[in-house]
């Protein structure tokens, strides 16, 4: 008889309320693979995505949302050496982290760091794998360079300011309120810019103008981030909040030799997210058992509450991480 699990799917396409609290059957280990007790779960913007019909998960990845656990190692599959039953890990998902038991690729996990909890560390994969990559690999953010992070108190912001900041960049953030900007000065960021009242392109350009932006906005943002960088400068662009779509002058692109990349996570290949581990284990691990870089929590529900964990984060008054409580 296969053993069942509790897990949280996406009912339909549609709003919070859409997921729905279900039972599945508990996955097996696969090659390569290990299965993880969940204690915690990341709740993640393409979570809200993948529920409202925009992002469908990868061909043979689970369609339950849910992109980063944490918990306890209960079965390997052949290939892997690295985990044994009974480590505790954390773990970049396929999808499937709404549910007690998950199955991933070994080589996307990585043990808890020293000094930090089960709780913590679920807060860890999604964002450190999208800022390292992308802040890092893809952007080559150097010591001493001016360093412009959008929405700087998400999670990918509060993780994206402690790293560049440890790393020797200077950092500046936008944010929507007096609150959320004390947050990203609190975290290291040198200035901290309330996008209501102020303009982040002629503060930057009064510095130089910014060597690298991380952007999750898009929309109207692209044009301005294209003034704001100086020559030589690098865009990132992770997300479109405000959507993808816009009119772009390109000349300016070419005459002061600037750079327009991006990536999303989920999509890569199991190679690249396994190298992006490997990165972080080697560099970034030991700066968070250091004492240097932590997560930011902003809450914690329960698994059969993740609509509310949505509408939170929906709501864009959180100020770092959402969790679920998948052990209760």
């Amino acid at each position: 008889m296969t053993q069942m699990m509790r897990a949280v799917e996406i009912s339909q396409p549609g709003g919070p309320d859409v997921l729905q609290l279900t039972e599945r059957p508990i996955p097996e280990a696969g090659q390569g693979q290990i299965v993880i007790q969940v204690a915690y779960a990341g709740v993640n913007r393409p979570d809200a995505l993948q529920r409202a019909g925009a992002y469908a998960p990868p061909p043979g990845a689970s369609d339950l949302p849910g992109l980063e656990a944490s918990g306890t190692v209960v079965a390997v599959g052949d290939g892997v050496s690295a985990f044994a039953v009974g480590d505790q890990v954390c773990g970049l998902l396929p999808g499937g982290g709404y549910a007690e038991y998950v199955a991933t690729p070994a080589a996307h996990c990585l043990p808890i760091p020293a000094g930090l909890d089960l709780k913590q560390a679920a807060c860890l994969p999604e964002t450190f794998f999208t800022v390292w990559s992308n802040v890092f690999t893809r952007g080559g953010l150097q010591a001493g360079e001016r360093f412009l992070v959008h929405g700087g108190s998400s999670g990918i912001g509060t993780t994206a300011i402690q790293l560049a900041n440890v790393l020797g960049a200077r950092v500046f953030v936008t944010a929507g309120s007096p609150e959320k900007c004390q947050a990203c000065l609190d975290l290291g960021a040198e200035r901290a810019i309330n996008y209501r009242d102020e303009d982040f392109v002629s503060i930057l350009k009064a510095e130089g103008g910014a060597n690298l932006i991380l952007d999750m906005v898009g929309g109207d943002y692209i044009p301005r981030n294209i003034k704001t960088l100086a020559d030589d400068g690098r865009l990132v662009q992770i997300a479109f909040l405000s959507g993808p779509k816009v009119e772009l002058n390109f000349a300016q692109i070419m005459t002061r030799r600037l750079t327009v990349t991006g990536s999303t996570l989920r999509p890569q290949s199991d190679l690249a997210k396994a190298r992006i581990a490997q990165d972080l284990a080697e560099i970034v691990w030991p700066l968070i058992e250091a004492g240097k870089v932590a997560p930011v929590m902003d809450s914690e529900f329960d698994l059969a509450d993740a609509a509310s964990a949505h509408a939170r984060m929906e709501s864009s008054g959180h100020i770092g991480k959402i969790v679920l409580n998948v052990a209760g």
